[in-house]
């Protein structure tokens, strides 16, 4: 990867750069960022086409359900970040339930094209989402990453991010309910 990376708000004139980095199978089996969005009949009903249109909707609304990553002008990499009340199904999981009364704006969902995979994109896009989220009022962002057991690999379950990226962009461990899904926050300031 040469240049810098440059990561901005997801905003209609940028749904073609989306599907681009999505590619054909919405990035994951049909997915277009919207499993913590539905809950799951409705995902599992709109895996495909039914979802990317939940998700251009979305975007179409003016609503801001992620940033995107670009690097030489192409599309590089995703990360969903909105407050936490717009994730009903993470609302409804034992293993990463509220920790407590705080509000928080959540980080749910990275994307990154696989020629940029480890090169610190996802470090990158969570900086970026800490900002974006304090330019919105946040004061604390929180992250569900995986943390692979020792010797395990975590490529497969990534795509909420791995601790290690959440530690390298300044958050910490707030509660762990399960040995490899720990709930991490970073306290956002002006």
């Amino acid at each position: 990867m040469s240049g810098t990376i440059l990561v901005t708000p997801v905003t209609p004139p940028r749904w073609p750069d989306l599907v681009s980095l999505f590619g054909p199978r919405g990035a994951c089996a049909g997915c277009w960022c919207m499993h913590w969005r539905r809950l799951a009949a409705a995902f599992e009903r709109g895996k495909g086409r039914g979802n990317r249109e939940a998700l251009r909707r979305l975007i179409a609304s003016g609503a801001t359900p992620g940033l995107l990553a670009y690097a030489d002008g192409q599309p590089i990499g995703w990360c969903a970040v909105a407050p936490r009340e717009a994730y009903p199904r993470l609302e409804r999981s034992r293993v990463l339930r509220r920790v407590d009364s705080e509000p928080v704006w959540s980080v749910v969902c990275f994307f990154v094209a696989r020629p940029h995979r480890r090169q610190g994109v996802s470090v990158t896009l969570l900086e970026a989402a800490a900002a974006f989220a304090l330019e919105q009022g946040a004061r604390v962002l929180e992250g569900y990453p995986v943390e692979p057991q020792r010797g395990a690999s975590a490529d497969v379950f990534a795509w909420t991010g791995t601790a290690a990226a959440f530690r390298a962009a300044g958050f910490t461990e707030a509660h762990r309910r399960s040995p490899t899904r720990p709930i991490m926050r970073r306290v956002l300031h002006s």
